[in-house]
């Protein structure tokens, strides 16, 4: 463009400055939005790719098919002697392990807990860590040597250099003294396996269910040169499990090892990330694309108020070529404003972005600029193109003889109703997703869990195997004892957290291996204090010897009472609650039910409830996790037993928290997708609230003398809002006819990825169709009685 060209956009964009503000500001709202979400997209699927040769690693992960179960059981964990089993059968196995788990920093009679990975030694080999201080070849060699996190360093060796000196730590209840061998580069915030320290896996390990199939506490991580050797692997996992796992019984059958990359990992431990990612990427997309035909719409209407201009320049020589490469350039400059806009705005809205949805987004400029300029080509190419053929095939003599500008005709008014529809039908079904989203993000904290939230507080810190046997004992007595405390119990199992225990009963008239019901250990006073309901029979108590299931290995051979919840007796195949009661099940490991009560929901909605069997201890202090139901102020209830816990227990850190704030882990993914999605939602209505407001002025400004002419036959000031209102109501009720299809479809499948979910009401959909007119009339109404108001006189003269 030469300096005519830009001095005559100039002018063009201070004589119209309304429609200069409306174009490049739509335009650049999408891009933010686009590029704020995109930004989203790019961090959930990057995890482990910071990892040098991430695409050659692998997690083997274990499936359960389990019976009597809607899906399939998962787990990222292993056996923690997996790898071994592996080398002795396919020798070039190329891997290693770690299992992560919270260990206490012990300093002087206090202690912190800090996440731990117990490491094989070839660990660094495998998973290369960037090492900023210290031996990286022989850290893990040494059974003493810890490696720590450059935040570790910080924390506890501030004032110098922490390699060679020690740490006291205390490892599965073991306290033992480690030199510090190495630094570690702080892990970024995209990776699932967020420990501070390294130290070396044991040998031989003192767990005892280290080499037990079915226990999932190790990562088993592979390295393959080639997809191919993957995929010959993979192959022969069927017949290793079942040569391997032969202790399992026939539960073995439903086990099956799969290999999968380890980036995609994070995208299948939690239900429903992936349509998340998914769900926003859509959004962000179509905000852009919504912004681009909002841009498109409004210059190609906006083209045919410059047709004079052409004519003069084709009268003063200009040929068509230089034209419409003007109209071009004009359109890429508008469009590269806009893309610098919209980066403005985006790195203005990033903080509240990251505040609203818990997020560390940061915009990447050496990707984000080539971007955009790219964007820039393509929208104002996009834009440019059909005014500038249009306008430079007009014939000079015709459009300078006409009263009236050329505006492309019916074809030209089509077109531009077409993208009306086309924005507004995007529009509806965000606005209908975003109606559905609140719905069930409100359902999902509102709705009956099987158990009493209100007033329950956990314990974790009772689980810690630093803790004693007499300290448990202490603590809970204690405790009990506390004003406002109305119950203690203890179980393995609690809302936010499990031990994903489970076994196979068989059903009578169906084949082995039956049934798969998870198994929670309780202690007295459970039910009531979860105040989960009896639906039949009786709950355990100390009075029958064989509600106690460690009664059922003595010489009596007892069979073990227990309680079901009501899909453990809909998946052994009972009519009804009561119907179960009485029963024993199970051949090999045979229980008698004596209880049925309510599915208890202790994790995500999305989650189907689990077939539960619950087993009764009657002593407290046999099993880790502790229950209080209090009354009053959950807080001074929680001081006051951090109090007692660091006169009984100073060498394990206290932690504790109330069962609603342990619930409320499983809502924030689904908050923040709501927050973000109604955002994204929002301004792509906005953007084509602009749009429409745009070619409303267009319209109404090229209809002066129609409105004067009908208003000097008679027609009224509202006979005028009606025609140019309904001009613009066909294309958005047309648009509905598309959203309605299209948001249903949408929002079924992503409403498929909860157990627990609202209907798909029509309310939803009438509520949506609604605002959306309600927006459509006030978004032209101003134009219209600013039209119908207007002196016929005036109008006529009007050029």
């Amino acid at each position: 463009m030469n300096s005519f060209a830009l001095l005559s956009l100039y002018r063009s964009l201070v004589r119209h400055k309304l429609y200069a503000a409306l174009n490049i500001g739509g335009l650049a709202v999408g891009i933010a939005v686009f590029l704020v979400l995109s930004l989203y997209v790019r961090f959930e699927t990057g995890y482990e790719k910071w990892l040098p040769d991430h695409d050659k690693l692998y997690l083997v992960e274990e499936y359960w098919n389990m019976p009597g179960s809607p899906v399939d059981g998962y787990s990222t964990g292993t056996m923690g002697g997996l790898i071994d089993q592996l080398r002795e059968d396919f020798p070039d196995t190329v891997g290693t392990r770690i299992q992560v788990m919270d260990v206490n920093v012990v300093r002087g009679n206090t202690a912190t807990t800090e996440p731990l990975g117990y490491a094989d030694a070839n660990f660094l080999d495998i998973v290369r860590l960037p090492i900023v201080a210290g031996d990286a070849v022989r850290a893990l060699q040494v059974p003493d040597n810890v490696l720590i996190s450059e935040t570790i360093a910080k924390r506890y060796f501030p004032n110098g250099n922490p390699v060679g000196q020690a740490m006291t730590l205390t490892i599965l209840g073991k306290t033992a003294r480690y030199r510090i061998a190495g630094v570690f580069r702080d892990l970024p915030p995209d990776t699932e396996l967020p420990y501070s320290m390294l130290v070396k896996t044991p040998t031989p390990h003192p767990d005892p269910m280290w080499n037990h199939w079915g226990s999932e506490r190790v990562w088993t991580i592979l390295r393959f040169d080639t997809p191919q050797a993957v995929t010959r692997l993979q192959a022969q996992m069927r017949a290793f499990v079942d040569r391997r796992a032969k202790e399992q019984g026939p539960s073995a059958k439903l086990l099956s090892l799969r290999i999968n990359p380890l980036s995609d990992i994070h995208l299948q431990t939690s239900p429903g990330r992936k349509m998340t990612v998914v769900t926003l990427g859509i959004v962000g997309l179509l905000t852009l694309l919504i912004a681009i035909v909002n841009y498109v719409n409004l210059a190609t209407a906006r083209g045919g108020l410059r047709a004079r201009e052409v004519a003069m320049r084709k009268v003063l020589g200009a040929n068509r070529t230089a034209l419409i490469r003007q109209f071009l350039g004009e359109a890429i400059l508008i469009a590269a404003f806009a893309a610098l806009g919209g980066l403005i705005l985006a790195e203005l809205g990033l903080p509240m972005i990251n505040a609203a949805g818990g997020l560390k987004l940061s915009l990447d400029y050496a990707v984000v600029l080539p971007g955009l300029a790219v964007l820039a080509l393509f929208v104002g190419g996009l834009a440019g193109l059909y005014p500038a053929l249009m306008l430079s095939r007009f014939p000079a003599a015709a459009v300078l003889a006409s009263s009236r500008s050329p505006g492309g005709g019916r074809a030209g008014a089509r077109v531009r109703e077409i993208l009306v529809v086309f924005q507004f039908a995007l529009a509806i079904a965000f606005m209908i997703g975003t109606v559905v989203l609140i719905a069930q993000t409100r359902h999902v904290r509102n709705t009956d869990v099987g158990f009493r939230r209100d007033g329950l507080v956990t314990v974790s810190s009772t689980s810690d195997s630093a803790v004693t046997e007499p300290q448990l004992t202490a603590f809970l007595t204690r405790a009990a004892l506390l004003p406002g405390v109305r119950s203690v119990t203890t179980s393995d199992s609690s809302p936010g957290a499990s031990s994903f225990n489970s076994d196979n009963y068989a059903v009578p008239g169906k084949p082995e291996p039956g049934a798969s019901l998870q198994a929670i250990i309780t202690s007295p006073n459970f039910f009531p204090t979860f105040g989960i309901k009896l639906l039949a029979g009786r709950l355990p108590d100390d009075a029958h010897r064989a509600d106690d299931a460690r009664n059922a290995d003595d010489a009596t051979r007892t069979v073990p009472n227990v309680v079901i919840n009501r899909k453990g007796a809909e998946a052994l195949g009972f009519d009804s609650p009561e119907a179960a009661i009485g029963k024993t099940v199970g051949r090999n490991n045979p229980r008698t039910i004596i209880g049925v009560v309510e599915n208890a929901r202790f994790f995500s909605p999305r989650d189907p409830v689990n077939s539960t069997m619950y087993y009764y201890h009657s002593r407290f202090s046999t099993i880790p996790r502790t229950t209080l139901r209090v009354e009053g102020d959950p807080r001074e209830t929680i001081t006051a037993l951090r109090g007692i816990w660091s006169q009984i227990a100073p060498q394990v850190p206290f932690e504790a928290k109330t069962a609603s704030q342990n619930m409320e882990e499983y809502y924030k993914a689904d908050d923040r997708t709501t927050r973000l999605f109604g955002i994204g939602a929002g301004l792509a209505v906005l953007i084509g609230c602009v749009g429409l407001w745009g070619l409303a002025s267009f319209n109404t400004q090229r209809r002066v003398k129609e409105i004067g002419i009908r208003k000097t036959l008679g027609a009224s000031a509202t006979d005028i809002v009606r025609l140019l209102v309904g001009q613009f109501l066909r294309p958005v009720l047309i648009a509905n006819l598309i959203a309605w299809p299209l948001a249903y479809v949408a929002m079924r499948t992503w409403l498929a990825g909860f157990d627990d979910r609202v209907a798909l009401s029509p309310l939803y959909f009438a509520a949506a169709t609604a605002l959306a007119l309600a927006i459509a009339v006030l978004t032209v109404l101003g134009q219209s009685l600013k039209a119908s108001r207007a002196a016929p006189a005036w109008a006529l003269r009007h050029d």
